[in-house]
């Protein structure tokens, strides 16, 4: 765990493989069953550069709801298995924090996009894409492979850009 509450981290850009969902907020749960999913087909990537971290890519893209992609960060010798996708992630700097087990989800990022209005930084915005309703258009999160589903506990990086 970080010894203060947030960092402030330039990541290199990476190749991950998983597959995706998108729909409205009303269709949320079928999100659950594609991580599920996600996290069962592990196994067909041999090239996974961390098999115990998860990916969950959002894209708030639809004015309805967001696209998501559950994912693992590969190396490029790995193949796209059957019914997957690969997505290319640009170098980033990032907003990084962890979300506790026990506590609000709601509240934390609450908390990032307060920071991030206070700060010298503000979201990254693809200039190309429109993003809806979100102060946060895009969330990374890293989730370990042994949370609790019900309360979990993970890493989320906020991509960002000086104002």
């Amino acid at each position: 765990m970080k010894t203060k509450p947030y960092e402030i981290v330039k990541r290199s850009s990476y190749r991950a493989i998983g597959l995706k969902w998108e729909g409205p907020w009303s269709e949320i749960g079928q999100l659950k069953q594609t991580i599920q999913k996600m996290s069962e087909r592990t196994d067909e990537l041999q090239h996974v550069i961390n098999p115990t971290l998860q990916l969950g890519l959002s894209y708030h893209t639809r004015p309805d709801g967001f696209a998501h992609y559950s994912m693992f960060e590969v190396t490029n010798e790995q193949e796209i298995p059957v019914g997957m996708m690969e997505l290319y992630i640009p170098e980033f700097t990032y907003f990084v924090t962890n979300h506790q087990k026990g506590e609000d989800i709601g509240e934390t990022y609450y908390k990032i996009s307060r920071w991030i209005m206070d700060s010298e930084y503000m979201t990254y915005r693809e200039t190309q894409v429109r993003y809806f309703e979100d102060i946060l258009p895009i969330k990374h999160e890293k989730y370990p492979l042994d949370r609790d589903l019900q309360d979990p506990h993970f890493e989320i990086w906020i991509p960002i850009t000086q104002k």
